[in-house]
């Protein structure tokens, strides 16, 4: 999840007698401060002089600050209730742990790779909180380092499969330089007394050139072959994906300085990958499409927002990126003067940007929204003038937690509450308020109107969505969530998911409502999970051909297992239930990472589908065979435009019979033929198609 970033410029902070933080600093900035005009070059030797008197400087400065961190603050633990019990860390396992103990039978057309799951596990024995003369400042819940949980699966070629499970840290530069230190080094810097905060945020800044530590503790990708870890408050580390070890920052080779999104989406056409970044200074939010080989990037623009918006996910569409502006905030100002740094402000504005791929700020349409709470997408299409936007809504902010001085449990406890318990008439009401719901926005890019409408009911709360990726920004069936237990949260004052939803966005429920239908898979007493995705069959020919997998804790047990649900007899018992050797906690976000065994791939066949499936993916046959063509009619280009763009291309597949004809007249003459071939039949129904014929079957092939 989200913790702050700023990017002011500040000297290093190593010494001597620990690891340094890789804080770059400009010499000629420290000597220009003591010049007052404009000089020549310094000899070399004075340069050296002055050079060594500012590292005596800077070393003893941070030796003296650290001394008063040590002197004026104490780091204290906060206590898990015994209902917390699977939130608490676990220590790093020494290489891969071989799984034989299945409840079940993996598919044989279960691909090779590796389910992997991001989440907080945080050093030194759990959450800390700081106590000084400047009050109190405590981690959130969405802090804590990031551990990745990953199970293997490879199929051998005597068609036998091996499982395995390993656990590792992702070892930033703050990680390695607290794992150095043994004991805490960041002071918390997002929760409790203002001046508490603010005086962890500056020193922070002083001693490590940052504010805050470098998690990475919220998601997975993969773009170009390579794997990331990611939380939005610094760039991605790149991981071995098969040793699980870190491998250093991925900063998009130079092009990219600062933040970057947990959830970065992946255009289908192209392979490009579409990232953005929130700062708490200007500029608030930019935007970046990075080339599908991962080499370049193609595009970058601050979108000029006037607020630091706390944007967790960005959607696309075939031509379009959506940028959510909700009123989740983070405010230095607001800190200055005795507030939250980060703040659900119910009485600020919301709207979503509609943005051409290649846009800048001021070419983003803005749609004026009601207020509310939406972290994570489903997904995003363009439906003749509309874009489709659907997500996961609650009318108040899980984020960061209540104001300072407030029973932290009770206010937990009562947004996760059942909506079927309060009245909701009260918008400022706590209770209820994370009660989260499949939402859809209409937005029409011509006429600007805005349709919103939700999905489904009330029977129970759902977030962290999945689909099919192979239908990111296009129109999509199904979609996937994990299901609240709202009164296991309630009670606990944590979020926990006792099931999983599947969403069949194109069928009503069964009781004739207006809300669409949702199957319900439900899990036993005391048992959640996390990290839920979607795995799709790579010989399947349907959207939801493919299994769920997600990890699973049984709290009566204290047994975690990973679970394998055929989607499509989602409310049966899972096919598979596999035994890991360790507690794992609960964390955030799961991904299934493909990975081509030795010997997969035998036949031209198979690489075939392979390729086909990567570039050409069903979801976008009949789009492709237009664009092959070069017969596609742009959005919003008149008729005849088209016509007289493409006649030359129409007049040759059409064999001469539209030559000359007015677009008006073609489209008659074709009407015709139409119904004149729907009522009689045509002589050449079972003719080989001609040169100038594409196929939709050959591209879904």
């Amino acid at each position: 999840m989200y913790t702050c970033n700023y990017s002011f410029p500040v000297c290093s902070s190593s010494s001597s007698q620990r690891p340094s933080l890789p804080v770059k600093y400009d010499f000629s900035s420290f000597i220009g401060t003591f010049l007052p005009f404009p000089s020549k070059p310094l000899p070399r030797k004075l340069e050296k002089i002055l050079t060594g008197v500012h590292e005596t400087i800077k070393k003893n400065t941070v030796e003296l600050i650290d001394a008063f961190v040590d002197l004026a603050f104490d780091f204290v633990d906060q206590p898990l209730l015994p209902s917390q019990a699977n939130f608490a860390p676990v220590e790093e396992l020494e290489g891969a742990i071989h799984v034989a103990d299945i409840e079940g039978i993996i598919p044989d057309d279960f691909p090779d790779g590796v389910y992997i799951r991001n989440g907080p596990n945080p050093l030194f024995g759990g959450y800390k909180s700081a106590i000084s003369m400047f009050g109190k400042s405590s981690h959130t819940w969405i802090e804590g380092e990031g551990m990745l949980h990953a199970i293997y699966f490879n199929k051998l070629s005597s068609g036998t499969r091996t499982i395995s499970y390993k656990n590792r840290y992702v070892q930033s530069d703050t990680f390695k330089y607290e794992i150095a230190r043994r004991k805490p080094a960041f002071l918390p810097a997002i929760e409790g007394d203002s001046p508490a905060v603010f005086s962890a945020l500056m020193l922070n800044l002083l001693r490590f050139g940052t504010v805050d530590k470098f998690l990475s503790n919220t998601n997975v990708f993969e773009h170009s072959g390579r794997f990331y870890a990611i939380a939005e408050n610094h760039a991605p580390q790149e991981i071995d994906i098969k040793t699980l070890e870190t491998t250093g920052k991925w900063d998009l080779h130079g092009a990219w300085d600062g933040p970057f999104t947990s959830h970065p989406k992946k255009v289908l056409l192209t392979g490009e990958l579409v990232v953005f970044g929130v700062s708490a200074q200007r500029p608030y939010m930019k935007l970046g499409v990075l080339s599908a080989d991962g080499r370049k990037m193609k595009h970058q623009v601050d979108l000029e927002l006037k607020r630091c918006t706390l944007c967790h996910d960005i959607g696309v569409t075939e031509s379009y990126n959506v940028i959510m502006d909700f009123p989740l905030t983070i405010d230095m100002n607001r800190l200055m003067t005795g507030g939250s740094l980060i703040r659900y402000e119910t009485e600020g504005y919301a709207r979503i940007g509609v943005m051409p791929r290649y846009g800048d700020a001021k070419s983003i349409r803005w749609f004026e929204v009601e207020p509310c709470a939406a972290l994570h997408m489903i997904n995003c299409f363009e439906d003749g003038d509309e874009i489709v936007v659907m997500a996961c809504r609650a009318r108040g902010s899980i984020i960061p937690g209540p104001e300072f001085g407030s029973n932290k449990f009770e206010w937990f406890s009562r947004g996760f509450k059942h909506i079927r318990s309060v009245d909701t008439s009260q918008k400022d009401l706590q209770d209820g308020a994370f009660f989260s719901r499949v939402y859809e926005w209409r937005l029409n890019i011509e006429s600007g109107e805005v349709k919103g409408r939700y999905l489904t009911g009330t029977q129970f709360s759902m977030e962290f969505p999945v689909i099919n990726e192979k239908f990111t920004g296009v129109k999509n069936k199904y979609g996937y969530t994990q299901v609240v237990d709202s009164a296991a949260s309630s009670n606990s004052g944590m979020a926990k998911y006792g099931g999983l939803a599947k969403l069949y966005f194109e069928e009503k429920a069964f009781d004739l409502s207006l809300f669409m239908k949702v199957e319900r898979h439900k899990f036993q007493e005391n048992t959640f999970c996390s990290g839920a995705t979607f795995v799709p069959n790579s010989v399947g020919v349907e959207e939801d051909d493919g299994w769920i997998i997600a990890f699973v804790h049984n709290e009566r047990t204290n047994i975690s297992q990973v679970y394998v649900i055929d989607a499509k007899k989602f409310a049966s018992e899972p096919i598979a239930k596999i035994m890991l050797p360790s507690r794992v906690p609960y964390g955030f976000h799961g991904a299934f990472l493909a990975l081509c065994s030795q010997g997969s791939i035998t036949t031209w066949d198979q690489l075939k589908k392979k390729f086909l499936d990567k570039y050409f993916p069903a979801s976008r046959a009949a789009s492709l065979r237009k664009e092959i063509c070069g017969i596609k009619q742009h959005s919003g280009e008149l008729l005849y435009d088209y016509w007289e763009s493409d006649r030359s291309i129409i007049d040759v597949a059409s064999g001469g019979v539209l030559v000359n004809k007015t677009p008006r007249e073609a489209w008659e003459l074709i009407e015709g033929m139409t119904e004149n071939s729907q009522q009689f039949g045509t002589r050449e129904d079972v003719l080989t198609r001609k040169v100038n014929e594409v196929g939709t079957s050959s591209i879904q092939q």
